[in-house]
């Protein structure tokens, strides 16, 4: 077994996307072959109205896929293609532009105001950028979970892991998403495919991930279930962290337990070209897409 070393630990960027919600990006719109094939990474956790109300009225995707992961309230879509649906608590949107889509998404709090979740989006492959468009909406209780001796608790979103299989398939990339909760002082490793593209990231609690690079500043010491852990190692709410190579993903929770994403996926490997919400290979491609929405040939008729 390798241990995967933390190449980097980065807090998510307050941003505003769609008709003003407030949101924080953890990537996107920079490297697009830094976490290849995944090309953004939004938290839009809000826990008043005014975070989230005004939504994300009708835009277009193409050459696209987009993950979208509700924990709390519930979401609205609508698109051109007449589907439509709502997203609550613990369920999963799994939307393949392909070749193109107009939707929206129009956000609601649950009783306490609150609207929590996570979008990603995933790149598609060149001979895929032209696919039919494809929604896969699964409920909450559809994901297996798994909860270990020492109390880990492992949500699968996709892939494989601990013997249970997740209900999202068909997916470009073959990611693995994981909603993983590690107990207080637990220290607990995660098997990750070597050539897979790597990335975690934090949202309660904190926890140290082997060979997590240290921030500038004093060394401290505190002790967590007996264990010695740098405070200077912790990584928090919205915390990113992208790992090297390797098979395994190494983590101690800190003394309130740790919640994380970890997510997975072989890089595709080719040129990105990408204007917004349409991600294409060249920047012909990204001409004929902006041409397409100003001549209303932009939805392709399935074949």
């Amino acid at each position: 077994m390798s241990i995967r070393p933390v190449i980097e630990s980065r807090p998510a960027q307050p941003t505003m996307e769609g008709a003003g919600v407030k949101l924080h990006r953890a990537f996107g719109f920079h490297d697009p072959s830094e976490l290849d094939p995944f090309l953004l990474f939004d938290d839009f956790r809000g826990d008043t109205p005014d975070d989230y109300m005004r939504g994300f009225p009708w835009h277009p995707h193409r050459g696209i896929e987009t993950i979208t992961y509700v924990l709390a309230g519930e979401v609205t879509h609508s698109d051109s293609l007449g589907n439509s649906g709502t997203l609550g608590s613990g369920s999963v949107q799994w939307m393949t532009a392909g070749s193109g889509i107009l939707h929206q998404e129009m956000p609601t709090g649950n009783a306490k105001g609150q609207m929590h979740g996570f979008q990603l989006w995933g790149n598609l492959p060149s001979d895929l950028k032209m696919t039919a468009p494809r929604y896969q909406d699964i409920d909450a209780s559809a994901f297996p979970e798994v909860i270990d001796d020492d109390g880990t608790r492992v949500k699968v979103i996709t892939g494989e892991f601990w013997g249970k299989k997740g209900p999202v398939d068909g997916i470009a990339a073959d990611p693995q998403y994981l909603d993983i909760s590690v107990p207080a002082g637990v220290k607990r490793s995660f098997r990750i495919d070597t050539y897979r593209r790597a990335f975690a990231y934090v949202f309660e609690g904190e926890a140290a991930f082997a060979d997590a690079s240290a921030p500038q500043g004093v060394l401290l010491e505190k002790e967590v279930m007996g264990q010695e852990v740098n405070i200077r190692d912790m990584s928090g709410n919205r915390t990113l962290i992208r790992f090297g190579t390797g098979d395994e993903i190494t983590v101690q929770a800190g003394e309130d337990g740790v919640r994380f994403l970890l997510i997975s996926g072989a890089p595709i490997e080719e040129p990105v070209a990408w204007h917004g919400p349409i991600v294409m290979n060249t920047q012909e491609e990204i001409r004929t897409a902006l041409s397409d929405l100003r001549n209303g040939t932009f939805l392709k008729p399935a074949h």
